[in-house]
């Protein structure tokens, strides 16, 4: 099951950026970047940084200059294949020894000791607020020094930096509008690696779309480890807004505003959206992607899980019936509304009862899509400091399997609803399966397959759906739709 920011990516997991070559440029950067899409958003911008420090980069580790790895702390998988990537990168430094390695992001800032003292591959240690001090950092380790600096900002939202765009179809783009986030659930580390949430100037945020639509992308996703609580009313950190000037309040722009702007200046584009917090998400949000045929109405929502007990546990700030009823508004004002959910199976202290609330949360909920995973304790988080993880490995992995098994039969049911319909995809690639075939998304995130035909990448089609398997549709193109 797939979705655009799926929450870990494995197809895109360490894979080296490539991006334009200048001729100008005489050194080779090196950076593969592990975790969510933030993370591959911000390895674009430290290649536009680097870039006008005369890097180009490579994908042959063994020319490099400097190689970076931009990290993840979210899911142990990911830090051990980083320590594995260290390894690797210190056998190449010790045939070139002029060779630096950097580690960026969010295991940066928790791992910062142990990297450079345990650790003596690592020349630098950057966190994810500090790319800007890139140079300064590369002077120190020229001149023989160590560098550091994984200092959290209450400013930094990189609203000036254009990223380099790499791997990309050219059909769809992420375009960065928060950072960090408040909300501390005790089983992430993200307020402790990424810091408190700030929101972008939303003319900066509108000048990069109308960059990524003059060079023709057709789809931008929005993104943010918590889009809904976007908030701009000047800068600085979202806690400080009630001591801002009463003008400052009175001007601010939240993220239905924010929406709305993008999908009226930019009627042609299609908007997409994540991650939301049941929480923080509001109805106009909701009124806003009713108004606008070009917003998705697709709409990722964790829950995490479907009981009471764990939410609390969990320091979700929402219940269960709170959930419900949001769902309930949700389909009330698009009925056509597509969702997906998260899911962390084996929390502290998750009872069966507490598993048969998930079960029947998502029964009632049926999505369209999910992201499920075993509960893994996370260093560093308030669950590892204050809770026992003791849900037997046995027992997480047959609940697992449950809700994995439902989910499937939802989708397959989601899926079901679009057959015979004639619908709006956009093409964004061929399919995997056949080099014959396009593949596509409709307005609920749902992946079409279809013949060729005379139709190329980027094209908004009509398709009559008239197959259907649990994660794609299959049918056949009745024309263009009218948005080309």
């Amino acid at each position: 099951m797939e979705y655009v920011e799926k929450i870990i990516d494995e197809k895109i997991q360490g894979k080296a950026l490539v991006t334009e070559q200048k001729k100008e440029n005489s050194k080779k950067l090196f950076i593969e970047s592990y975790g969510c899409q933030m993370n591959m958003n911000d390895s674009e911008i430290v290649a536009a940084i680097l870039d006008k420090e005369g890097y180009n980069t490579t994908q042959i580790l063994e020319e490099a200059d400097l190689v970076l790895v931009n990290t993840c702390s979210i899911r142990e998988k990911a830090e051990t294949t980083v320590r594995k990537r260290l390894q690797k990168y210190n056998a190449v430094k010790q045939v070139n020894k002029n060779m630096k390695v950097g580690v960026l992001g969010c295991m940066a800032e928790r791992l910062k000791e142990k990297f450079l003292e345990e650790e003596k591959i690592v020349d630098l240690v950057v966190g994810p607020d500090a790319y800007k001090d890139l140079p300064n950092l590369l002077s120190e380790v020229n001149e023989g020094r160590d560098a550091v600096n994984v200092i959290l900002s209450k400013e930094e939202t990189y609203g000036d930096i254009s990223p380099v765009r790499l791997n990309t179809n050219g059909v769809t783009a992420f375009v960065s509008i928060t950072r960090g986030c408040d909300n501390m659930c005790t089983f992430c580390v993200v307020p402790f690696t990424r810091g408190r949430e700030r929101s972008r100037d939303p003319k900066s945020i509108l000048e990069e779309i109308q960059s990524m639509v003059d060079q023709n992308y057709k789809e931008i996703t929005l993104l943010g480890q918590n889009v809904d609580s976007f908030l701009w009313f000047g800068g600085g950190l979202k806690k400080d807004f009630n001591k801002a000037s009463e003008m400052a309040q009175a001007t601010a722009v939240n993220f239905a505003q924010l929406l709305d702007m993008c999908a009226t200046k930019f009627p042609k584009t299609r908007f997409r959206f994540a991650t939301s917090n049941p929480q923080d998400i509001s109805l106009d949000v909701i009124y806003a992607m009713a108004k606008h045929k070009n917003i998705c109405k697709y709409l990722h929502l964790p829950v995490q899980s479907g009981s009471n007990n764990m939410l609390k546990a969990m320091n979700r700030q929402h219940t269960r019936e709170e959930y419900i009823e949001l769902i309930d508004h949700i389909f009330r004002i698009v009925p056509e509304m597509s969702l997906s959910q998260d899911m962390i199976v084996g929390f502290c202290g998750e009872t069966e009862q507490d598993h048969q609330d998930t079960l029947e949360l998502m029964k009632y909920v049926k999505y369209d899509f999910g992201f499920m995973f075993t509960y893994s304790e996370r260093p560093g988080t308030l669950a590892a400091k204050k809770m026992v993880d003791d849900v037997p490995f046995a027992v997480k992995k047959r609940r697992l399997q449950e809700i994995i098994d439902l989910q499937q039969e939802h989708a397959l049911y989601r899926t079901q609803q679009h057959l015979g319909k004639t619908e709006e995809f956009l093409i964004e690639g061929t399919s995997k399966k056949n080099p014959n075939e396009w593949k596509g998304r409709n307005t609920q995130n749902t992946v079409a397959v279809f013949d060729k035909g005379n139709y190329k990448l980027g094209d908004f089609v009509m398709v009559k759906v008239e197959d259907c398997t649990s994660a794609t549709l299959k049918g056949t193109v009745v024309g263009y739709s009218d948005n080309n």
